[in-house]
This record gives structure tokens, C-alpha cells and sequence, in this order.
């Protein structure tokens, strides 16, 4: 690709200022609801509830704390956590998260602990010595027994489990960049806060990576956003689980063992499954997608994605692969400037073998971001957001930088929304949580087991 002109550079600068300005804003449209909706709790917030709903509750990871609400958008209970990355909920009303958060540079921080609350808030399990007295967790961690973080049919969080973390390290490598780097490093420690030996670093596997000259220059001369150094910004990190691939050809498909690790690094574009006995990346797609890969082809082009996993075993699409494309600006050209641009998002789910779309999302609309509500706003979010598959075969999607999100059908129908009042509560991520995991299923809701 040529390189980009000083006019493309204008347009970015112009759009992360137009960003900002739109996230100060509060909510200015209407939904339309059903019979169903009820008085909510949070005023300003907007809400669709019709029928077709996977019912239960909602783990929303907000800016400034963490809480969970039923159907109604009603918030039933709240953690001591701020700007998780994310939060998640287990069974019986514990919550992990990160805490005390540390902000280094413009493009993301860390956070010093990894702590488990039980339903109350107090702490029942605490990590913080990987580095320096610090856990350096940034963007996602997964708890042995289930591999995605969200309800799997049968693969339930091991109380005292295994954890995986996903952190940063400062380094140098001026064979990558004449800047200092964080690292994206996944290491592993047992109940006990005592590491379990696997470590894997982005850096040192960053020849299989799959970089041309264009990129590698950018990556060189600025590393990040305004080269803070967060090279690749990996920002999900998870277990393939038990798949239908590896049942049915663990040979042939031994990339897919279900201890092996799937990540998606936002400023490179890539998703990766990375082997867990040898460390090799074993399945790539990106950073590339021009027409001559058959990625391209296929899928169009990914930019800024987040939280790609594939979708557990006993789940609608299991052993497929689904994700947030954001849109935005990311990839690496000459001195760093963005490869790809949209502003537009979607959620896809891909098969990873044939790399065929069986499912996409998206609202393409020449509207501005605003009204946050109904479909007739434009989809988009530049930066974090996520996507889980339900047990009915709908899909929960999290729209973050506008405080959104709902629960959409195979048939692209949204069946249940929820935004938030204001602009300041963005959402790194969401989770419909089962009513057995909530103390006292206090709504009432049909068990999903």
C-alpha cells in the first residue's frame, strides 16, 4: 500500500477530535419498547424489551464502577471496581476485576491488582507480583474451567482455579522499534499467586507475525498511538475450549487443541491462536487483507477488532469464531500512519477453517453517533466493545464508546437494548450472566440449566 498523503493524517487527527467532543454528550433520542418495559432505575437510560429475550441479567463494565441489572434495566447490585477490563461474573455472585489502575502513556494503562470479590465486595482472592508489586493486567484474564469468560454450557470457572493473564512488560528491541515497548505477555499463576511457568511474550514470536516492510517501518518509527510504544494492543485473550474441530481430527486440526490461546491485537488487525506447548502461532488471520489473501476475500477488511474467541462447545455456532470489527483507524503504514479507516462497525462470525461468514451484524447509516438509540443510529464504536453468543442463538453486543448495549437475533432483529445516560458511562465490555449465578435470582428468571 502507498503511503498515506498528509490529507489522510488531517482526516484522523480531525475524527479522534470529533470523538472526543461526541463523548461528552448525553443521550438525545427515543426508543421505541414494548408492553414489557418497565420504570427504570437509571433515568435517562433507554430500553427495549420485546419477546425473544435470553432473560437474565446483565454485567455491564462501565467507566466508573460495575454493576448488574435485570431485564428492566433496573441496576440490582454493584462491585467496588472501576474501569475493569474487564469484570467478570462466576457462579454464586463473584466478580473478578482489576484494581488500582495505572495510566502509562496516551493508548492504554494497567492495572496493579487482580482481585476476586465475593457478592458483597470484599476481596477473597488478590494478585500483584508478577512485576514491580504489580499484576500489570490490562484487557482480559480468563479463570480456569471456562475458556471465553461467559456462560458455556457445562465448562464452569474453577473456584480455585488457574488464572491467565494477559499484561504488559516494558522492554527494549530496537530490532522492532527505536522506542521502548510494552509487550503483550500472557503468564499464569495458580490460586496462590505462585506463576505456573507458562509465559508468552508477543514480541519474541514477532517474526511469525507476518509484517511487510511498510508495516514494520511504522511499527519502527511509532509504535502505538503517537508511539507510546503499545505496539500491538492485544486486548482479548482466551481459551479455544473443547471444539469440534479437534474432536473430529486432532491431527488435521491441531491447531485447534482446545488448550491452545486465541488473541486479537487492535492496532495490527490480527487474530491469532497461539500453541500452548510450544508458544509457535499454530492459525493467523491479518495483518493483511488486501484482495490477493483469501482473509481479504472473504472477510473484508478487519480494523481495530476486539474480543475475538471462539464460540464455546453447546453454544448456537460452536467452534466458529466471532468477534467486533470496530472500524476506526488502525494497522500500520509508512511512519506509522493508519492502513485501514472506517467508521463503521460490525460483529462477525466466521468459520475458521473454509474462513466463510455465517453471520454478520451492521447498521451502515449516514447518521452521526448520536441519538444513541433503535437501530436507525449509526453502529459504531472505535474502540473497545464486545460480543457473546447466547444460549438461544442470539447475540449480545456491546457498543462501547456510546454506552450501548443489546441482544440481536440471527435475523438481525434487536430484541432488548439498554444505553446508558451519558456518554461518560462507555462500556469495555458486557455479559448476560445465567439466574443461577445470581444470588436469590431476585427477578425471577427461568434457570438456563
Amino acid at each position: 500500500m502507498k503511503s498515506r498523503s498528509k490529507d489522510v493524517y488531517l482526516v484522523v487527527v480531525f475524527c479522534v477530535v470529533l470523538s472526543l467532543i461526541l463523548s461528552c454528550g448525553s443521550v438525545t433520542g427515543v426508543t421505541t419498547s414494548s408492553s414489557r418495559l418497565e420504570k427504570k432505575d437509571d433515568p435517562g437510560a433507554l430500553l427495549t424489551y420485546s419477546s425473544g429475550c435470553c432473560e437474565g441479567y446483565t454485567l455491564l463494565n462501565r467507566y466508573t464502577t460495575t454493576v448488574l441489572i435485570d431485564m428492566n434495566g433496573t441496576i440490582i447490585h454493584q462491585w467496588p471496581s472501576h474501569f475493569p477490563q474487564p469484570a467478570k461474573m462466576l457462579p454464586g455472585g463473584s466478580l473478578i476485576a482489576g484494581d488500582k489502575f495505572r495510566y502509562i502513556g496516551i493508548s492504554c494503562g494497567d492495572f496493579t491488582y487482580l482481585n476476586e470479590y465475593d457478592w458483597n465486595g470484599s476481596i477473597i482472592w488478590s494478585y500483584h507480583t508478577w512485576e514491580n508489586d504489580r499484576a500489570r493486567q490490562h484487557h482480559d484474564f480468563e479463570r480456569e474451567g471456562n475458556p471465553v469468560g461467559y456462560y458455556a454450557p457445562g465448562q464452569d470457572f474453577l473456584p480455585h482455579g488457574k488464572t491467565l493473564i494477559l499484561a504488559h512488560h516494558t522492554i527494549r528491541n530496537t530490532s522492532i522499534s527505536l522506542r521502548p515497548l510494552k509487550d503483550d505477555v500472557i503468564y499464569e499463576v495458580d490460586w496462590n499467586g505462585t506463576p505456573t511457568g507458562f509465559e508468552w511474550s508477543t514480541c519474541e514470536h514477532f517474526n511469525q507475525l507476518g509484517f511487510n516492510a511498510e508495516t514494520k517501518h511504522g511499527m519502527y518509527v511509532n509504535p502505538g498511538i503517537l508511539g507510546d510504544g503499545d505496539i500491538f494492543h492485544t486486548n482479548s485473550l482466551s481459551l479455544l475450549g473443547p471444539n469440534k474441530w479437534f474432536t473430529m481430527d486432532p491431527i488435521t486440526y491441531a491447531c485447534f487443541n482446545p488448550q491452545n490461546i486465541i488473541i486479537s491485537s487492535r492496532h495490527t488487525n490480527i487474530v491469532a491462536i497461539i500453541s500452548r506447548d510450544t508458544g509457535d502461532i499454530v492459525w493467523k488471520i491479518g495483518p493483511d487483507y488486501s484482495k490477493d489473501t483469501e482473509a481479504g476475500r472473504k472477510l473484508g477488511e478487519l480494523i481495530g477488532l476486539h474480543h475475538a474467541h471462539m464460540i464455546p462447545q453447546g453454544l448456537p455456532g460452536e467452534g466458529n469464531i466471532l468477534l467486533f470489527d470496530n472500524g476506526g483507524w488502525s494497522g500500520y503504514g509508512y511512519c506509522g500512519m493508519p492502513r485501514y479507516i472506517r467508521l463503521t462497525s460490525r460483529v462477525i462470525e466466521f468459520n475458521p477453517v473454509t474462513l466463510d461468514i455465517v453471520w454478520e451484524y451492521h447498521h451502515y447509516s449516514n447518521r452521526l453517533w448520536f441519538p444513541r438509540s433503535t437501530q436507525n443510529h449509526r453502529f459504531y464504536s472505535s474502540v473497545m466493545s464486545s460480543a457473546q453468543r447466547l444460549p438461544n442463538g442470539n447475540t449480545l453486543v456491546t457498543e462501547g464508546t456510546n454506552g450501548r448495549v443489546f441482544e440481536v437475533t440471527n435475523t438481525s432483529k434487536i430484541v432488548w437494548e439498554y444505553v446508558a445516560s451519558t456518554r461518560i458511562q462507555q462500556l469495555y465490555r458486557a455479559y448476560r450472566v445465567p439466574p443461577e449465578w445470581v444470588p436469590g435470582n431476585p427477578s425471577g428468571y427461568a434457570f438456563w440449566e
